[in-house]
């Protein structure tokens, strides 16, 4: 028999797994549906699957209570970066964009630090260094990234899609920490579904997509954000926090599997050395390396 504690973390490496996967899903659905009508119809299904659960465990109140901070977070969380990580996913590989992802705790950190006065160590600034060292590695992987054909740009849309990723979190965590994970995520999710109507509606593909893309999209908005977060919130319940954000050390490893098995992306020597360095400066930045260092958490 499997123990309670055993199940928790066999889930928390389930859902690493499928979030892994949203980047190999962008990657297969981007060119064919375009950022604005693929995220709308993520964003959409997602809410088809939220929405009922909102109203079943009596969280609307919640929602409409706090539905201008909500609508905030809908724009920094979901409705921009999403589309800008769909945007970077022309030029970028999946395992790529999964470990620029992994730079949301510097940003947050940044942010918080500007805008809140939060402190920062010397060791979280070190570790950002260390992280952003990361990044630059990886765009200078000349297999993985071509500066000259749209690269560049792809690379600042997924940073500045992290960048918007840290202001959430930074307004969940203040703003927000007496509202239900169930009501903002349904709430976000129901904000950016309406206000990317008017952008999807001007980017309609000219031809039908495939099966496959159509296939990626489903399980990108069903199973990468609707189930995705539930699980995530189930398990923060459960374990806490400071257990649950060993997902960002699992997605890219498993977002760099998913690349190489079904789009056979190739994991060079670059990649591992930038995914080492940025996973190593958030490790630092987050305090989450109790073994080497003994700094205090930043938010995420």
């Amino acid at each position: 028999m499997v123990n309670a504690a055993s199940r928790n973390y066999i889930e928390l490496f389930l859902m690493s797994a499928i979030w892994g996967s949203s980047f190999l899903f962008l990657r297969i659905a981007a060119p064919e549906f375009g950022p604005f009508l693929l995220i709308q119809m993520r964003v959409l299904a997602a809410v088809i699957v939220m929405l009922p659960i909102c109203m079943v465990f009596g969280k609307w109140g919640e929602l409409i209570a706090n539905w201008r901070i909500i609508f905030l977070v809908s724009l920094t969380n979901m409705a921009v970066p999403f589309c800008l990580f769909a945007y970077a996913a022309l030029s970028m590989g999946s395992g790529l964009l999964s470990i620029m992802n992994a730079t949301v705790p510097f940003f947050t950190a940044l942010i918080g630090f500007a805008v809140y006065g939060q402190r920062l160590s010397s060791m979280s600034l070190f570790g950002m260094a260390v992280g952003f060292s990361g990044v630059i590695v990886l765009v200078f992987d000349p297999d993985a990234i071509n500066l000259t054909e749209g690269g560049l740009l792809a690379v600042s849309a997924a940073l500045c899609a992290c960048f918007l990723y840290g202001m959430a979190l930074n307004l969940v965590s203040r703003r927000l920490t007496a509202v239900s994970g169930l009501a903002i995520t349904t709430g976000s999710l129901l904000f950016s579904s309406v206000l990317l109507v008017p952008f999807s509606m001007q980017s309609l593909p000219d031809e039908m997509p495939s099966d496959s893309a159509w296939m990626a999209v489903t399980a990108l908005g069903i199973g990468c954000t609707g189930l995705a977060y539930l699980m995530f919130y189930r398990l923060i319940a459960r374990i806490g926090s400071e257990q649950t954000i060993m997902t960002a050390y699992l997605i890219p490893l498993f977002s760099l599997m998913w690349g190489y098995l079904f789009l056979s992306e190739s994991i060079t020597a670059f990649t591992v050395l930038g995914c080492l360095l940025v996973l190593l400066g958030v490790g630092m930045t987050t305090g989450k390396l109790p073994g080497l260092f003994n700094q205090t958490s930043a938010p995420r």
